[in-house]
């Protein structure tokens, strides 16, 4: 799926895209940049089996974005537990040895999870924002208060 690719199916034609965010349990630092390239090949074979796509993948070590194109029909809810239970269950397979060290459970993800949609206008601003993770931190600027009445 392109980036502003309309899809025509048999009775709908679509442009669905989510910004999608899960967190490491107890947001620990676990995810190594080997274990970030083996979720992005998770995560896009899982959703070509939903008929969906990986856009944009990226992270840090305790969190992970995913822009993700979807089709109508999709039940999204059903769609972020199955890849936070098929890519937990193949992370804990592969990556075993470097887990056990943070979790005694078969622990990998938070269960809380962070979903959007993405218009076609914001498109880009969310693609640089997902690639830009793991880059070098920005330094946030100060909140502005009001004046004392």
């Amino acid at each position: 799926m392109d980036d502003n690719e309309i899809v025509s199916a048999s009775h709908a034609v679509y442009t669905l895209r989510l910004h999608i965010v899960f967190v490491t349990k107890y947001r620990r630092k676990t995810l190594t940049p080997a274990l970030l390239d083996a979720l992005r090949e998770a995560f896009a074979e899982i959703l070509a089996d939903w008929r969906c796509t990986l856009i944009e993948f990226g992270g840090e070590a305790d969190h992970v974005h995913l822009l993700v194109g979807i089709h109508p029909a999709l039940n999204i809810s059903t769609l972020i537990n199955n890849l936070k239970s098929a890519s937990s269950r193949r992370m804990r397979n592969r990556f075993a040895d470097h887990l056990r060290k943070f979790y005694w459970k078969p622990y990998f993800w938070h269960r809380a999870y962070y979903v959007g949609s993405v218009g076609s206008a914001s498109l880009e601003t969310v693609k640089r924002y997902v690639e830009a993770q793991g880059t070098q931190e920005k330094p946030r600027k100060a909140a502005k208060r009001p004046p004392p009445a």
